[in-house]
């Protein structure tokens, strides 16, 4: 089984932007938040925590399986 190493590269540094990303995220979804409407809210909330998650994951599957080489 072979890893690539570009991809190595790019999983190391995303681990570490992540959480700066969803920090970022964070804070201005808290700060426009209730200025939208409604049905706006939800979509944004709904469409952070799904993107959240699939990065998350995504980073957490590609450590397993290119960064541990299994």
């Amino acid at each position: 089984v072979l890893s690539s190493l570009p991809l190595q590269v790019m999983l190391y540094f995303n681990v570490y932007y992540f959480p700066v990303w969803c920090l970022a995220e964070g804070m201005m979804l808290q700060l426009k938040y209730h200025l939208l409407p409604w049905h706006y809210q939800f979509l944004l909330v709904t469409a952070f925590l799904i993107l959240s998650l699939a990065e998350g994951s995504r980073l957490y599957l590609g450590y397993l399986g290119n960064l541990q080489e299994k």
